[in-house]
C-alpha cells in the first residue's frame, strides 16, 4: 500500500493495520499517515470554510461547515443508484438543506414537524440506501445543524449562491468518482422498495420522525442551542441495525459530552487569551485519532463549546451543551423504546406471520 493510500482510510482502519503492522517501517508509515492525515484535514477545512464565510458572510460558515463535511464524505460513498438520478437527487436533497431551515422557523409547529419528518425522510431515501455506509450521520449532521442556523433575507440570498458552489463542487466529484457504478439502477426501483416491512425503510422513518419532533419541540419553546439535543437525537436514532445496544450509547453520549465540557472548561482557564481561538482546530486535530463513540462525543465539545462561549460566556456554554444533550439523549431513548414497541415490533410480527406456511 503507497502512503497517498493510507492518507485515504480512516482511522478505525488505520488503527488496527498499526497494531498488525509486520514491519517498523510498516508501522511508521501508517502512524505518519494518521497524524498527516488529520492534519491536513484541518488544514483544509480551515481554508475552505474560511474562504467561503468571508465571501458569502460569516452567519453562512453553517451552511460552509455543512458542504465541507459532505465533499469528504461524498468521494467514497455514493448513492446507491445511477449518476443521472443521483446528480438530480443531490441538488434536491441541497435544494431541502437550503429551504427546510426557513420553512420551519416561520410556520407553527404542526406545519413543522410534517416539513421536517417529510424532508429529512426525502434526504435519508435519496442518500442512505446502505445504512451502514454512514450517510444518515452526515447527511444528518448538516440538517440538523443549518436547522439550528436558519438565515433570512440578504443572507438568505447569499447562502443560495453558497449552495449553488456547493452543489458544483460536490456534484462534480460525485460525477467523477461514482458514474461508473450502479448503471442500471434506477432511483425510482430503489424508492418502490420503501415499506414499514423492511427494516431499513423503519430505520429511516424512525430518524426522521424522532429528529423532526425534537427539533420542532426545541423551536417551538425557543431553547437555546437547542440544535445540541438535534444532534444527540438523530445520533441515538440512526444506529443501524436495531440490535445496537442503544441504552449503553445513551450512557456513552451523556458520559462523553460531560467530560468534553469538562475538558474544554479546564483548557479554556489554563491556556492564554491568545490560545482560546486554536482550542478548535485542536479539537479536529484530534478528532482524527478518535474511533470510539465517547471520544468522538467528548472532543467534539472543544469546536462547538468555542463558538457557543463567545454568545453565553463559558459557564452559560458548558451548561447548555451538557443539558441540551442529556435532554436530546434521553428524548432519542424514550422515542426509540416507543418507536421499537408500536412499529418495529408490530411490523416484524407481521412479516413473520405473513411468511409462515399454512398448515
Amino acid at each position: 500500500m503507497h502512503f497517498y493510500d493510507m492518507l485515504q482510510l480512516d482511522p478505525a482502519v488505520l488503527k488496527p493495520k498499526i497494531r498488525n503492522a509486520e514491519t517498523t517501517r510498516e508501522r511508521r508509515m501508517l502512524q505518519t499517515a494518521v497524524v498527516l492525515r488529520s492534519i491536513l484535514i484541518v488544514a483544509f477545512a480551515i481554508a475552505f470554510i474560511a474562504t467561503l464565510s468571508n465571501v458569502f458572510g460569516s452567519e453562512n460558515s453553517p451552511m460552509a461547515v455543512a458542504l465541507f463535511c459532505i465533499l469528504l464524505g461524498i468521494r467514497f460513498v455514493d448513492f446507491g443508484y445511477c449518476i443521472a438520478d443521483s446528480m438530480r437527487n443531490l441538488a434536491i436533497v441541497f435544494s431541502l438543506l437550503l429551504i427546510t431551515p426557513v420553512l420551519t422557523s416561520i410556520v407553527n409547529p404542526l406545519f413543522a414537524i410534517c416539513i421536517h419528518v417529510g424532508s429529512f425522510l426525502t434526504i435519508l431515501m435519496m442518500t442512505c440506501d446502505e445504512p451502514a455506509l454512514g450517510n444518515a450521520g452526515l447527511y444528518g449532521f448538516a440538517y440538523v445543524y443549518l436547522t439550528g442556523n436558519p438565515v433570512t433575507g440578504e443572507l438568505l440570498w447569499k447562502r443560495f449562491l453558497l449552495t449553488m458552489v456547493g452543489y458544483i463542487l460536490c456534484g462534480s466529484i460525485l460525477y467523477f468518482k461514482h458514474r461508473k457504478k450502479h448503471t442500471d439502477v434506477r432511483f425510482h426501483q430503489v424508492l418502490g422498495k420503501f415499506s414499514l416491512s423492511s427494516e431499513k425503510s423503519r430505520w429511516q422513518l424512525r430518524v426522521a420522525l424522532g429528529t423532526g419532533l425534537i427539533l420542532t419541540l426545541g423551536n417551538a419553546l425557543q431553547v437555546e442551542r437547542f440544535m445540541w439535543a438535534g444532534f444527540a437525537c438523530a445520533s441515538l436514532l440512526s444506529t443501524y441495525p436495531a440490535a445496537v445496544d442503544v441504552k449503553e450509547r445513551v450512557f456513552h453520549r451523556i458520559l462523553g459530552v460531560i467530560v468534553g465540557a469538562l475538558l474544554f472548561f479546564v483548557l479554556y482557564q489554563v491556556t492564554p487569551d491568545s490560545l482560546h481561538t486554536l482550542l478548535g482546530p485542536f479539537g479536529g486535530f484530534c478528532m482524527g485519532f478518535c474511533t470510539d463513540y465517547r471520544y468522538k462525543t467528548a472532543i467534539n465539545c472543544l469546536g462547538a463549546l468555542l463558538l457557543a462561549s463567545n454568545l453565553y460566556g463559558i459557564g452559560g456554554a458548558v451548561i447548555l451543551r451538557i443539558l441540551n444533550n442529556i435532554v436530546g439523549a434521553v428524548f432519542g431513548y424514550i422515542f426509540f423504546v416507543l418507536y421499537q414497541k408500536l412499529v418495529d415490533n408490530r411490523f416484524a410480527e407481521n412479516v413473520g406471520n405473513a411468511q409462515e406456511p399454512i398448515s
